[in-house]
Protein backbone atom coordinates (compact mmCIF):
# COMPACT_ATOMS: atom_id res chain seq x y z
CA UNK A 1 0.00 0.00 0.00
CA UNK A 2 2.75 2.48 0.95
CA UNK A 3 4.83 1.43 -2.41
CA UNK A 4 1.14 2.63 -4.85
CA UNK A 5 0.76 5.42 -2.66
CA UNK A 6 4.18 6.94 -3.29
CA UNK A 7 3.93 5.79 -7.09
CA UNK A 8 0.52 8.57 -6.65
CA UNK A 9 2.42 10.88 -5.61
CA UNK A 10 5.08 10.36 -7.98
CA UNK A 11 2.60 10.65 -10.53
CA UNK A 12 1.07 14.01 -9.04
CA UNK A 13 4.18 15.71 -9.02
CA UNK A 14 5.27 14.83 -12.62
CA UNK A 15 2.16 16.10 -13.92
CA UNK A 16 4.72 19.44 -14.31
CA UNK A 17 7.21 17.12 -16.05
CA UNK A 18 10.50 19.25 -15.97
CA UNK A 19 9.54 20.45 -12.61
CA UNK A 20 8.65 17.19 -11.10
CA UNK A 21 11.64 15.21 -12.73
CA UNK A 22 14.34 18.32 -11.15
CA UNK A 23 12.74 17.41 -7.68
CA UNK A 24 13.10 13.79 -7.55
CA UNK A 25 16.24 13.44 -9.10
CA UNK A 26 17.52 15.62 -6.39
CA UNK A 27 16.32 12.94 -3.83
CA UNK A 28 14.25 15.97 -2.72
CA UNK A 29 16.83 18.61 -1.84
CA UNK A 30 15.70 20.97 -3.96
CA UNK A 31 11.99 21.69 -2.54
CA UNK A 32 12.58 25.02 -2.12
CA UNK A 33 13.22 26.35 -6.19
CA UNK A 34 10.41 23.89 -7.07
CA UNK A 35 7.88 25.11 -4.56
CA UNK A 36 8.76 28.57 -6.28
CA UNK A 37 8.51 27.85 -10.21
CA UNK A 38 5.45 25.41 -9.47
CA UNK A 39 3.86 28.68 -7.50
CA UNK A 40 4.22 30.91 -10.21
CA UNK A 41 2.64 28.74 -13.00
CA UNK A 42 -0.51 28.16 -10.68
CA UNK A 43 -0.54 31.75 -10.58
CA UNK A 44 0.21 31.97 -14.37
CA UNK A 45 3.25 33.22 -14.71
CA UNK A 46 5.28 32.20 -17.73
CA UNK A 47 8.25 34.66 -18.18
CA UNK A 48 12.08 34.16 -17.05
CA UNK A 49 11.78 35.98 -13.69
CA UNK A 50 10.28 32.75 -11.86
CA UNK A 51 13.76 30.91 -12.95
CA UNK A 52 15.84 33.67 -12.23
CA UNK A 53 14.13 33.56 -8.34
CA UNK A 54 14.37 30.16 -8.43
CA UNK A 55 18.29 30.27 -8.37
CA UNK A 56 18.41 33.19 -6.22
CA UNK A 57 15.94 30.87 -3.83
CA UNK A 58 18.85 28.24 -3.84
CA UNK A 59 21.98 30.67 -3.23
CA UNK A 60 20.23 31.84 0.01
CA UNK A 61 20.08 28.21 1.27
CA UNK A 62 23.20 27.07 -0.24
CA UNK A 63 24.90 30.07 1.65
CA UNK A 64 22.85 28.59 4.71
CA UNK A 65 24.26 25.07 4.58
CA UNK A 66 27.57 26.16 4.21
CA UNK A 67 28.26 28.69 7.09
CA UNK A 68 25.75 25.88 9.59
CA UNK A 69 28.85 22.89 8.40
CA UNK A 70 31.30 25.44 10.27
CA UNK A 71 28.76 26.06 13.25
CA UNK A 72 28.20 22.14 13.57
CA UNK A 73 31.12 20.87 12.73
CA UNK A 74 30.00 18.86 10.29
CA UNK A 75 32.70 16.83 7.99
CA UNK A 76 29.84 15.93 5.48
CA UNK A 77 27.21 17.09 3.24
CA UNK A 78 25.02 14.66 1.85
CA UNK A 79 27.44 11.83 1.18
CA UNK A 80 30.18 14.63 0.45
CA UNK A 81 32.96 16.32 2.24
CA UNK A 82 31.78 19.55 3.67
CA UNK A 83 33.31 22.77 2.12
CA UNK A 84 34.79 23.80 5.20
CA UNK A 85 36.65 20.27 5.80
CA UNK A 86 38.14 20.96 2.15
CA UNK A 87 39.22 24.60 2.38
CA UNK A 88 38.85 25.26 5.78
CA UNK A 89 36.69 27.88 7.44
CA UNK A 90 38.03 31.25 6.24
CA UNK A 91 37.61 30.28 2.42
CA UNK A 92 34.11 29.10 3.42
CA UNK A 93 32.74 31.68 5.18
CA UNK A 94 33.62 34.20 2.21
CA UNK A 95 32.04 31.89 -0.28
CA UNK A 96 29.14 31.74 2.22
CA UNK A 97 28.82 35.55 2.05
CA UNK A 98 29.45 35.76 -2.09
CA UNK A 99 26.63 33.45 -2.14
CA UNK A 100 24.63 35.80 -0.49
CA UNK A 101 25.59 38.94 -1.58
CA UNK A 102 24.96 37.12 -5.07
CA UNK A 103 21.39 36.51 -4.93
CA UNK A 104 20.53 39.46 -3.38
CA UNK A 105 22.76 41.30 -7.02
CA UNK A 106 20.49 38.71 -9.16
CA UNK A 107 17.45 39.86 -7.55
CA UNK A 108 17.90 43.33 -7.77
CA UNK A 109 19.41 42.63 -11.64
CA UNK A 110 16.19 42.35 -13.16
CA UNK A 111 13.29 42.41 -10.18
CA UNK A 112 10.99 44.23 -8.67
CA UNK A 113 11.66 45.97 -5.19
CA UNK A 114 8.76 43.95 -3.04
CA UNK A 115 10.57 40.75 -4.24
CA UNK A 116 13.95 41.70 -2.88
CA UNK A 117 12.33 42.88 0.41
CA UNK A 118 10.70 39.98 0.84
CA UNK A 119 14.16 37.93 0.24
CA UNK A 120 15.68 40.37 2.53
CA UNK A 121 13.34 39.82 5.25
CA UNK A 122 13.61 35.81 4.97
CA UNK A 123 17.28 36.23 4.77
CA UNK A 124 17.22 38.15 7.87
CA UNK A 125 14.86 35.88 9.68
CA UNK A 126 17.04 32.60 8.73
CA UNK A 127 19.98 34.62 10.10
CA UNK A 128 18.48 35.09 13.26
CA UNK A 129 16.91 31.85 13.47
CA UNK A 130 20.69 30.65 13.16
CA UNK A 131 21.51 32.68 16.49
CA UNK A 132 18.47 31.82 18.16
CA UNK A 133 19.45 27.72 17.66
CA UNK A 134 23.00 28.40 19.06
CA UNK A 135 21.68 29.71 22.22
CA UNK A 136 19.84 26.82 22.55
CA UNK A 137 22.49 24.59 21.61
CA UNK A 138 22.95 21.62 24.63
CA UNK A 139 19.72 23.04 26.34
CA UNK A 140 18.28 19.15 27.15
CA UNK A 141 14.91 20.86 28.48
CA UNK A 142 14.04 22.67 25.25
CA UNK A 143 10.17 23.09 25.03
CA UNK A 144 8.28 22.74 21.93
CA UNK A 145 7.37 26.44 21.57
CA UNK A 146 10.85 27.16 21.36
CA UNK A 147 11.62 24.10 19.06
CA UNK A 148 8.98 25.93 16.49
CA UNK A 149 10.46 29.13 17.01
CA UNK A 150 13.87 27.72 15.44
CA UNK A 151 11.75 25.97 12.85
CA UNK A 152 10.00 28.66 11.87
CA UNK A 153 13.20 30.90 11.20
CA UNK A 154 15.83 28.53 9.63
CA UNK A 155 13.51 26.55 7.31
CA UNK A 156 9.88 28.15 7.32
CA UNK A 157 9.96 31.85 6.26
CA UNK A 158 12.11 30.56 3.07
CA UNK A 159 9.51 27.98 1.77
CA UNK A 160 7.03 30.69 2.52
CA UNK A 161 8.68 33.32 0.84
CA UNK A 162 9.04 31.20 -2.07
CA UNK A 163 5.76 30.27 -2.27
CA UNK A 164 4.56 33.73 -1.97
CA UNK A 165 7.09 34.99 -4.89
CA UNK A 166 5.08 32.67 -7.18
CA UNK A 167 1.93 34.82 -6.29
CA UNK A 168 3.78 37.90 -6.85
CA UNK A 169 4.94 37.15 -10.14
CA UNK A 170 1.61 36.07 -11.07
CA UNK A 171 0.21 38.98 -9.66
CA UNK A 172 -2.80 37.22 -8.25
CA UNK A 173 -3.40 39.92 -5.17
CA UNK A 174 -3.08 40.01 -1.65
CA UNK A 175 -5.83 37.07 -0.83
CA UNK A 176 -4.08 34.63 -2.77
CA UNK A 177 -0.18 35.54 -2.54
CA UNK A 178 -1.12 35.03 1.63
CA UNK A 179 -2.70 31.63 0.76
CA UNK A 180 0.53 31.01 -1.07
CA UNK A 181 2.56 32.07 1.85
CA UNK A 182 0.94 30.04 4.07
CA UNK A 183 0.81 27.19 1.70
CA UNK A 184 4.66 27.00 1.80
CA UNK A 185 5.59 28.20 5.75
CA UNK A 186 3.31 24.46 6.60
CA UNK A 187 5.08 22.94 4.07
CA UNK A 188 8.43 24.17 5.32
CA UNK A 189 7.94 23.10 8.80
CA UNK A 190 6.94 19.65 7.79
CA UNK A 191 9.88 19.58 6.01
CA UNK A 192 12.38 20.00 8.89
CA UNK A 193 9.86 17.89 11.23
CA UNK A 194 10.48 14.77 8.86
CA UNK A 195 14.51 15.67 8.78
CA UNK A 196 14.72 15.83 11.95
CA UNK A 197 12.76 12.14 12.09
CA UNK A 198 15.23 10.96 9.40
CA UNK A 199 17.70 11.24 12.00
CA UNK A 200 16.44 8.73 14.22
CA UNK A 201 14.45 6.26 11.03
CA UNK A 202 16.74 6.86 7.74
CA UNK A 203 19.68 5.12 6.31
CA UNK A 204 23.11 6.68 6.27
CA UNK A 205 23.75 5.83 2.69
CA UNK A 206 20.86 7.39 1.67
CA UNK A 207 20.96 10.63 4.44
CA UNK A 208 24.74 10.94 3.30
CA UNK A 209 25.70 11.75 6.83
CA UNK A 210 25.51 9.89 10.64
CA UNK A 211 22.91 8.93 11.96
CA UNK A 212 22.54 10.97 15.33
CA UNK A 213 24.02 13.69 14.34
CA UNK A 214 21.33 16.15 15.67
CA UNK A 215 21.60 14.64 18.74
CA UNK A 216 26.05 14.77 18.55
CA UNK A 217 25.37 18.16 17.91
CA UNK A 218 23.51 19.16 20.62
CA UNK A 219 20.12 19.65 19.10
CA UNK A 220 16.99 18.66 20.46
CA UNK A 221 14.69 17.39 18.32
CA UNK A 222 10.83 17.18 18.50
CA UNK A 223 10.80 13.32 19.41
CA UNK A 224 13.21 13.63 22.19
CA UNK A 225 10.92 16.53 23.28
CA UNK A 226 8.41 14.23 23.44
CA UNK A 227 9.75 11.67 25.06
CA UNK A 228 11.97 13.91 27.92
CA UNK A 229 7.97 14.53 28.97
CA UNK A 230 7.05 10.89 28.60
CA UNK A 231 10.21 8.79 29.29
CA UNK A 232 11.44 8.26 32.95
CA UNK A 233 14.97 8.92 34.75
CA UNK A 234 16.99 6.47 32.75
CA UNK A 235 15.57 8.77 29.12
CA UNK A 236 16.69 12.05 31.26
CA UNK A 237 19.86 10.61 31.70
CA UNK A 238 21.05 8.66 28.21
CA UNK A 239 19.58 12.15 26.44
CA UNK A 240 21.71 14.00 28.92
CA UNK A 241 24.60 12.31 28.96
CA UNK A 242 24.68 12.25 25.10
CA UNK A 243 24.18 15.82 24.71
CA UNK A 244 27.04 16.44 26.88
CA UNK A 245 29.24 14.15 25.93
CA UNK A 246 28.81 15.05 22.15
CA UNK A 247 28.29 11.11 21.50
CA UNK A 248 26.21 7.92 21.85
CA UNK A 249 27.64 4.88 21.49
CA UNK A 250 25.66 2.35 19.52
CA UNK A 251 23.78 0.15 22.51
CA UNK A 252 22.66 3.62 24.02
CA UNK A 253 21.52 5.02 20.44
CA UNK A 254 19.80 1.60 19.92
CA UNK A 255 18.39 1.42 23.40
CA UNK A 256 17.26 5.39 22.83
CA UNK A 257 15.92 4.26 19.53
CA UNK A 258 13.64 1.65 22.15
CA UNK A 259 12.44 3.68 24.18
CA UNK A 260 11.49 6.47 21.14
CA UNK A 261 9.40 3.77 19.95
CA UNK A 262 7.96 2.82 22.75
CA UNK A 263 6.64 6.05 24.42
CA UNK A 264 5.49 6.62 21.22
CA UNK A 265 7.68 9.95 20.15
CA UNK A 266 7.98 8.86 16.32
CA UNK A 267 4.74 8.84 15.63
CA UNK A 268 3.65 11.93 17.65
CA UNK A 269 6.38 13.66 15.53
CA UNK A 270 5.35 11.44 12.61
CA UNK A 271 1.26 12.65 13.71
CA UNK A 272 2.48 16.99 13.43
CA UNK A 273 4.04 16.24 10.36
CA UNK A 274 1.11 15.61 8.85
CA UNK A 275 -1.13 18.10 10.29
CA UNK A 276 1.49 20.51 9.25
CA UNK A 277 0.52 19.08 5.42
CA UNK A 278 -2.73 19.22 5.29
CA UNK A 279 -2.85 22.53 6.47
CA UNK A 280 -0.68 23.67 3.67
CA UNK A 281 -3.07 21.62 1.15
CA UNK A 282 -5.97 23.51 2.51
CA UNK A 283 -4.18 26.41 1.54
CA UNK A 284 -4.52 25.73 -2.07
CA UNK A 285 -8.29 25.06 -1.99
CA UNK A 286 -8.15 29.01 -2.66
CA UNK A 287 -7.29 28.04 -6.21
CA UNK A 288 -9.14 26.87 -8.84
CA UNK A 289 -8.90 22.98 -9.73
CA UNK A 290 -5.53 22.80 -11.96
CA UNK A 291 -2.62 20.24 -13.01
CA UNK A 292 -0.44 22.96 -11.04
CA UNK A 293 -2.33 22.93 -7.78
CA UNK A 294 -2.23 19.11 -8.20
CA UNK A 295 1.28 19.27 -8.29
CA UNK A 296 1.71 21.48 -5.50
CA UNK A 297 -0.48 19.07 -3.15
CA UNK A 298 1.65 15.98 -4.66
CA UNK A 299 4.72 17.89 -3.23
CA UNK A 300 3.51 17.94 0.00
CA UNK A 301 2.72 14.37 -0.01
CA UNK A 302 6.29 13.44 -1.22
CA UNK A 303 7.93 15.78 1.54
CA UNK A 304 5.74 13.68 3.68
CA UNK A 305 7.43 10.51 2.60
CA UNK A 306 11.08 11.15 1.81
CA UNK A 307 13.18 8.70 2.71
CA UNK A 308 16.27 11.05 2.76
Amino acid sequence: MEREFARQVQSQIHVIPEIGNYVLKSGGKRVRPAVLLMSARLCGYTGSRAVLNAAVVEFIHTATLVHDDIIDDADVRRGRTAVHSQWGNDVTVLAGDFLYIKSMAMALSQDTLDIVRLLCDVTLRMIEGEIYQLTKNGVVDLTEDEHFEIIRRKTAYLFGGCAQIGGLLGEVGAEKEQALREYGFSLGIMFQLVDDLLDFTGAAEALGKPIGGDLREGKITLPLIHLLHHGGLETSDLIRNAVRDRDISPEKWARLKALLHEHRSIEYAYGRAVEFGETAKRQLRLFAPSQEREALMGLADYVLLRDR
